[in-house]
């Protein structure tokens, strides 16, 4: 089967349209197409369902899709092989992670100083996509990335996986908030106040529901519709409480923008998880190298 075909119902998924998908590609939209009717008289069955300048997957292009991704993965790996280049190691980080912690693993596994192999030894070329857990969790899925590295969030994952550090647990408010001054606070003067969460199933309402059955039973939570930068800007303009990683907040502690409320009770620390494709390929020496690295840099370390 023609590559090209299988690239090109990527192309339109990933792009939202064949008009779109031929622009990435770099071909006229007839052509686009003549190579998903192609692709669909190969297998016999219809792939795309054509509504405008849109299309969707039929139930057969759902399930070749993966399989579609991977195949056009192996290409690149064996044309890199043939070349010699090294292979690539797709990395997917949280935000917090990647701004505060990221770039001390990848110094460590480009240069070896965490006593392990370097990226350089290792042999891979690493590529960083920085972005929020549902779009990290939709491109592993996809097979577009072969390792992610989140907070842990509560929920079971699935596949090879392993915690590689531990990051401090930390109550913040803004500076203005009626618990700002106080030298400790209770959780009974913290429950009189909303937390903030940023989303459905994300790191912060993990945490406040974890502590929550210790702590924190009752705590009324407000769903904040965006991204982290948001949660912490409603934080800081006193809106409410955020229960975060201490990495996350880091910057905006340091600025002033956020202070840290020091509860009467300890708060346990919160797991960073890495989760790795089953097959990674070429890549693996790598992907071994730098979970070792990602241990070694563990925030709670010492």
């Amino acid at each position: 089967m023609d590559s090209r075909y299988l690239r090109a119902l990527v192309a339109v998924v990933d792009h939202g349209g064949i008009s779109a998908a031929a622009q990435a590609l770099g071909y006229a939209q007839s052509s686009v197409s003549a190579q998903l009717k192609r692709l669909e008289a190969d297998l016999g069955v219809s792939v795309l369902v054509r509504a405008g300048t849109g299309a969707v997957l039929t139930e057969a292009g759902t399930r070749l899709l993966p399989h579609a991704r991977a195949a056009l993965e192996l290409e690149e790996q064996m044309r890199r092989a043939a070349l010699g280049d090294r292979p690539r190691l797709r990395i997917g980080a949280q935000e917090s992670l990647a701004h505060a912690w990221m770039p001390d693993v990848l110094a460590a596994l480009e240069y070896g100083t965490a006593g392990g192999p370097s990226g350089r030894d290792a042999g891979a070329d690493v590529e960083l996509t920085v972005a929020n857990r549902a779009v990290l969790e939709r491109a592993f899925g996809a097979g577009e990335l072969d390792l992610v590295l989140q907070y842990d969030n509560g929920a079971r994952a699935l596949g090879p996986h392993t915690v590689v550090g531990h990051d401090r647990t930390v109550l913040v408010a803004g500076p203005g908030h009626p618990l700002a001054r106080r030298e400790r606070v209770t959780p009974e003067q913290v429950l009189r106040h909303d937390f903030l969460v940023a989303e459905r199933g994300c790191t912060s309402e993990m945490l406040v529901d974890r502590f929550g059955r210790d702590l924190l039973s009752g705590a009324q939570l407000t769903m904040v519709q965006g991204s982290l930068s948001a949660l912490l800007r409603l934080t800081g303009h006193g809106q409410g409480l955020s229960l975060l990683p201490a990495l996350a907040v880091a910057r905006e502690l340091e600025d002033g923008e956020l202070v840290e409320l020091h509860l009467t009770e300890q708060l346990r620390p919160v797991a960073i998880v890495a989760r790795w494709r089953p097959r990674p390929g070429l890549a693996e020496s790598a992907l071994r190298a730098l979970l070792d690295v990602a241990r070694r840099a563990d925030p709670l370390g010492g």
